[in-house]
């Protein structure tokens, strides 16, 4: 189930008890990028951030999915000057950075999502509570973008 908050500025798909969560949490983001008029985007520039958001979005939904015995919730809110993914779940220890593995890194899969997030976005950080805890990273709002609602 998909809402949208005031202004459409904010989105969010609940993900408990349902499967295929990253495609659909991908395929959600696309819908608000799509209305946001990221996509099918303003130059080279809205393309790639777009792109950019679709793998953060796909980063930490599978964190969470991995490490945080599932996601419950994704939260697409933007402002003038960001758009800021948050991702819940139930594990409250925070997200870890998985250390260097030697010059075969590369060729071992996994492990590089928190890698992936640090390169991408502007800022990254999680908050933990009793009940779980929430990922959140922001990219910049691109420019020549306008914010939902704006004339």
């Amino acid at each position: 189930m998909d809402q949208r908050g005031p202004s459409d500025r904010t989105w969010s798909l609940r993900l408990s008890g349902t499967t295929d969560v990253v495609s659909r949490s991908r395929d959600f983001t696309r819908r608000a990028l799509i209305a946001w008029h990221w996509l099918p985007g303003v130059g080279d520039n809205g393309r790639e951030a777009a792109e950019d958001v679709l793998l953060l979005v796909s980063e930490v939904v599978a964190n969470a999915c991995l490490h945080g015995g599932g996601p419950r919730a994704l939260v697409l809110d933007c402002s003038a000057e960001r758009l800021r993914i948050e991702v819940t779940d139930g594990n409250p220890a925070p997200p870890v950075r998985v250390p260097a593995r030697g010059p075969n890194a590369r060729e071992q899969p996994g492990g590089h999502g928190l890698l992936i997030v640090e390169r991408l976005a502007r800022r990254w950080g999680s908050e933990s509570g009793s009940d779980g805890k929430r990922v959140w990273c922001e990219v910049a709002w691109p420019p020549g973008i306008r914010l939902p609602g704006q004339a």
